[in-house]
């Protein structure tokens, strides 16, 4: 059976895909981070280590909900390249955007979703947050063997 890694201290839980990524986000908890900090740590976190699932290339969707206030959504996903059009697609023979493939493809927005998050709610410097990403690039990690080959 799979289990999610998910860890609790005095300060918050995080659960995320993979040990490092969650390790990551607590203990940015514990240096007297946020909860978006520690969010935003844990996800670069998984870009290094799961390469295979996450990436600087990807999307993001990040519903923000802080007491007091309404739900706001940072919207990770890039735009379409500026050549895509209704009618490309339709010269194409196609009625719609695909689901998948080349097609499909937009310009990533992840990164800039998560540095968003940051500038906007975060409370530690860009550099305490992207430290264990750097660390697990910098010295490795553990992988997979799946992920491996």
């Amino acid at each position: 059976m799979l289990m999610r890694p998910e860890t609790a201290g005095p300060r918050g839980a995080v659960a995320t895909t993979h040990w490092p990524a969650t390790q990551a986000g607590m203990a940015v908890l514990d240096r007297g981070g946020n909860a978006f900090d520690a969010a935003a740590a844990a996800a670069f976190v998984q870009q290094v280590v799961e390469p295979h699932l996450n990436g600087p290339g990807g999307d993001v969707p990040i519903m923000v909900h802080r007491p007091g206030e309404g739900v706001r959504v940072i919207c990770g996903q890039g735009p379409m390249p500026a050549a895509t059009t209704r009618d490309r697609f339709r010269d194409l023979g196609l009625d719609s955007v695909p689901g998948s493939g080349l097609l499909a493809a937009c310009v990533p927005g992840a990164v800039g979703a998560w540095l968003r998050l940051l500038s906007e709610y975060g409370t530690l410097r860009l550099g305490e947050v992207l430290a264990p990403a750097l660390h697990y690039a910098e010295y490795g990690h553990p992988l997979l063997p799946k992920a491996a080959r």
